[in-house]
């Protein structure tokens, strides 16, 4: 369904969010090519080189039956703010509705789409390696609560929106407020977003979504996801690194490295799969901007289809 002549008005955007192991991606594809339409990743560690079975980037299968983006758009080492990320994301989105496709944003990862959807402008401080290792030391020191707590102390605002466990944003908030003598909350501005919205969620029975991902795990071990975490440190890339932190990098890693037995490796990511799972969801609950849940156990992909394409003819 070509978007020519609709380009004037505000550009249509169709998000599938959800929950890992939820089935975005197979849904993303089957409406790709139902919709003429491309898939824009909003995925936070599939943006990485090197990383594609712990993250379950789409496969070459995958990526050949719909158009792809923001994949393998950096090396494990390298530094994506959110400013990068929403640039690359509304470049794409740009180019994908100039040739008369459907922009299909597509992903997990909650910042990235609720800063798409809200129009997010992040602060534009580049990252400071001795302000941050700095922190970094300090929170090894005296704990990750104890600089929530600091930065809930500077900036409350910014606290409310910043997960208490989430050490990598906390450093990251800290270290703009520090470089310019601001309050982060007040660095990030909102505005519209130039899109037509329409925001698709994915659920499905919570037992249910762990068992899928503990299984999704196990079919990542068959796959060589050991191997990979293995390749990625010869390659010298830390286990210390923000991409590393993805789940099961880091379990397997300490397996490699810290001879942790490798069925307690997989239990451990098996269970961060399971947290990680909860605040995916709690993160959508908190952000939901008119989201359409629909449960993947019962969902018509054919029917979901046709709603859409009436969606864009209005």
């Amino acid at each position: 369904m070509p978007l020519t002549g609709r380009l004037h008005l505000p550009t249509p955007l169709l998000v599938i969010l959800g929950a890992t192991a939820v089935g975005k991606t197979d849904l993303a594809i089957t409406l790709a090519q139902r919709l003429n339409g491309a898939i824009i990743g909003a995925d936070s560690r599939q943006i990485y080189r090197y990383m594609d079975i712990g993250t379950a980037k789409p496969t070459l299968e995958q990526r050949a039956a719909a158009p792809h983006h923001l994949l393998d758009i950096a090396d494990p080492d390298e530094e994506v703010s959110l400013a990068h990320y929403l640039r690359a994301a509304a470049s794409a989105i740009e180019s994908v509705a100039s040739q008369g496709q459907l922009p299909i944003l597509v992903g997990g990862t909650g910042q990235y789409i609720t800063a798409v959807v809200e129009g997010w402008t992040p602060p534009e401080v580049p990252p400071d390696p001795v302000r941050r290792a700095a922190l970094e030391a300090e929170a090894a020191a005296v704990g990750v609560a104890a600089l929530y707590n600091r930065l809930a102390q500077i900036d409350p605002q910014a606290a409310a929106f910043i997960d208490a466990g989430n050490l990598r944003r906390i450093i990251r908030a800290l270290e703009v407020i520090e470089a310019t003598g601001q309050m982060f909350s007040t660095q990030r501005t909102k505005s519209p977003p130039p899109y037509r919205l329409r925001l698709l969620g994915l659920t499905m029975d919570r037992d249910l979504l762990r068992e899928r991902a503990s299984r999704r795990l196990d079919h990542m071990m068959d796959a060589g996801f050991l191997n990979e975490v293995r390749a990625l440190l010869a390659r010298g890339y830390s286990r210390r690194l923000p991409s590393m932190s993805a789940v099961g990098y880091g379990q397997l890693a300490a397996h490699l490295l810290d001879d942790v037995p490798l069925d307690e490796a997989v239990a451990q990511a098996k269970t961060a799969t399971h947290a990680f799972i909860r605040r995916q969801l709690s993160w959508f609950r908190g952000h939901d901007h008119g989201i359409l849940w629909h449960n993947m156990e019962s969902l018509e992909p054919e029917a979901l289809a046709s709603e859409t394409a009436v969606w864009l003819r209005s």
